[in-house]
């Protein structure tokens, strides 16, 4: 997929000339930050899903890394208007990403220097058309997921996502289409680029901050729905027997968005298809990104094209 313009320092571009030298240090050492945000159509027109949070969590993941972002929130959110305007983009995934270009090839890169880009593409359902009601198989990994004393899992840095890569690569090579990683001392953290909840008894259970997760937006907003509903969430550590044990299990992410887990390790969850707690959380967070529901917690921003 790609789009016909794109962002890059400062300039809306023709996709195909926003290059790279080979040499770039991001390139050889992972060395980026980056951001995922969805944009949703509602009556033509696209809303950018809590885009300044996303921005905020960028600029922590600059921090983390120590590259200085181009940009402030209100840089970001000018530049992602820029490109769906240029683009006529009603719907689209939007990447932003500051990155070090080359000076050396030296390990610490902090004498290169800074290149940002923000593009966006159109994006349908991350997990398939399908997931959405009927849930996906996932397994729970034979990789764990980075631990805070190793890397920075609540920073979006690109050369940690090869954790990720080996996440979702064995899984996808095993037949499943996504994988569960368990952390450091062997309690469920996330997925390769999803946060999970588990259902048990009509209370909510999702792993903590401090089990080498991202503070995801998406697990923020559906822990606000699920608790604005009457639910019980507990954030805390969870074993991976739970998983086994659980009514009902769902991922959630920017790209993911709320899909429900089927079965774990071939092991049927609940009915083996989306449950009712699942399925109301749905029908909340859809309601307002796409279908035009009152926004109470003020998550959209409409992006006028003309």
């Amino acid at each position: 997929m790609r789009a016909d313009y794109i962002w890059m320092n400062g300039e809306v571009m023709p996709w195909d000339q926003a290059t790279v030298h080979v040499f770039a240090h991001a390139l050889h050492y992972g060395s980026s930050a980056f951001e995922g945000i969805r944009a949703y159509e509602i009556n033509g027109i696209p809303h950018l899903f809590r885009a300044r949070e996303h921005y905020e969590r960028l600029l922590f993941s600059c921090k983390v890394a120590r590259m200085a972002s181009p940009l402030d929130v209100d840089g970001w959110v000018d530049a992602t208007k820029q490109v769906l305007r240029a683009n006529r983009l009603a719907a689209a995934y939007i990447r932003p990403l500051v990155f070090r270009g080359y000076d050396s090839l030296g390990v610490d890169g902090r004498g290169c220097p800074v290149d940002a880009i923000l593009g966006a593409i159109p994006l349908g359902r991350y997990l398939g058309e399908e997931a959405i009601e009927q849930g996906v198989d996932i397994q729970v990994s034979s990789w764990r997921r980075v631990a805070s004393n190793s890397f920075s899992p609540m920073a979006k840095i690109g050369g940690q996502y090869v954790n990720s890569q080996n996440l979702v690569m064995e899984a996808n090579d095993n037949g499943f289409v996504e994988a569960i990683a368990l952390d450091a001392n062997d309690r469920v953290s996330e997925g390769s680029g999803e946060n999970i909840f588990l259902v048990v008894d009509d209370r909510i259970y999702t792993p903590p901050m401090a089990g080498s997760i991202l503070h995801g937006i998406t697990r923020a907003s559906a822990i606000t729905i699920a608790q604005s509903k009457g639910f019980e969430v507990r954030e805390e550590f969870i074993s991976r027997e739970m998983l086994y044990l659980a009514d009902e299990i769902f991922f959630s992410g920017t790209a993911a968005e709320i899909t429900p887990v089927r079965s774990v390790d071939r092991m049927t969850v609940g009915s083996g298809r989306r449950g009712p707690v699942t399925k109301e959380i749905q029908a909340t967070f859809f309601g307002i990104v796409e279908d035009g529901a009152h926004d109470e917690w003020g998550w959209l921003e409409a992006v006028p094209l003309d």
